[in-house]
């Protein structure tokens, strides 16, 4: 009885799976003159929402290893492919995201609509050991998920896109991925600039186009949140998406990162103020001591 119901299933699930391409789809609407239609949440759960959460600063973080994460990245979005759900959205938390989920609620609206949050600040793995029951594993830093992410997207066959940064950066990170990781699909790659609201459009239906498993999207807090809740419905070829921060900046080298003794006890972003005194000095030393109170007393 099992093995005819699991048979049942597979089949049932195999064809869910979209046949027709993006392009076709597209012509069909346009030629039957629907308009574009905003898909609400996918109201399926997925592996990320499995995840155990803990609070953080006042926000839900994902108790979950770096290797766990990359795994279910690419297993998640291999599941989606072809299914035109509302892509899964992961994003990160550091001390700077903690202060201004504090005190904006809009931000914050935004980082609670993701799927998962990791945790992409020591301090976070710190105060977890303190006020926790469930502490974190280890920081999951997004520059150093994108490299177990390539590894077993390479393995397993999933494709990549990565979106954002300045165009020579993005280039440069995107010819290192490729060179790094030989066997890997990145089916595009794109700087993260934009002249106005409808070039964005114009953008995501390239992306929908190319349907990759994942997609990086490296444009900083909080416009990388904005553009993937404004745009998600448009990108329901998609699998999964990350918000990548400086990722591709790190990538390309143009930005080195700190030693690694500097990044186990939690001072990388002294060495990032160290590296950009005029735009990060006075912002670090603004929202950290906030960071800390919020972390130490909205947390358990």
């Amino acid at each position: 009885m099992s093995h005819a119901f699991n048979a049942q299933d597979r089949e049932r699930r195999g064809s869910d799976r979209r046949t027709a391409t993006f392009e076709t789809t597209m012509a069909t609407r346009a030629r039957l003159r629907i308009a574009e239609r905003r898909l609400s949440r996918d109201r399926r759960r997925n592996q990320f929402q499995g995840w155990r959460t803990i609070l953080l600063g006042g926000l839900p973080v994902a108790v979950v290893s770096r290797g766990d994460s990359a795994k279910v990245m690419v297993e998640e979005a291999l599941k989606r492919r072809k299914l035109w759900r509302y892509p899964a959205y992961l994003t990160s938390t550091n001390g700077e995201v903690t202060f201004r989920c504090a005190v904006n609620d809009v931000e914050r609206e935004l980082f609670l609509q993701a799927d998962a949050i990791h945790a992409d600040g020591m301090s976070h793995v710190f105060v977890s050991r303190i006020k926790s029951g469930f502490p974190l594993p280890e920081r999951v830093a997004t520059t150093d998920l994108f490299h177990d992410v390539a590894r077993e997207a390479e393995l397993r066959g999933a494709t990549m896109f990565m979106l954002g940064a300045t165009e020579a950066s993005n280039s440069n990170a995107a010819q290192i991925v490729r060179d790094k990781y030989p066997g890997i699909r990145l089916v595009g790659h794109r700087h993260g600039f934009f002249a106005d609201a409808d070039e964005e459009i114009v953008v995501c239906d390239q992306i929908a186009s190319l349907a990759p498993d994942i997609l990086w999207v490296s444009l900083g807090v909080p416009r990388e949140q904005q553009f993937i809740v404004r745009h998600r419905h448009r990108l329901t070829s998609v699998g999964v998406i990350k918000t990548s921060g400086g990722l591709f900046d790190f990538l390309s080298g143009s930005r080195p990162r700190a030693p690694a003794w500097m990044q186990s006890v939690g001072l990388e972003w002294l060495w990032r103020a160290w590296l950009e005194p005029k735009r990060l000095g006075w912002r670090y030393l603004k929202t950290n001591p906030w960071a800390l109170y919020l972390l130490l007393t909205k947390s358990g």
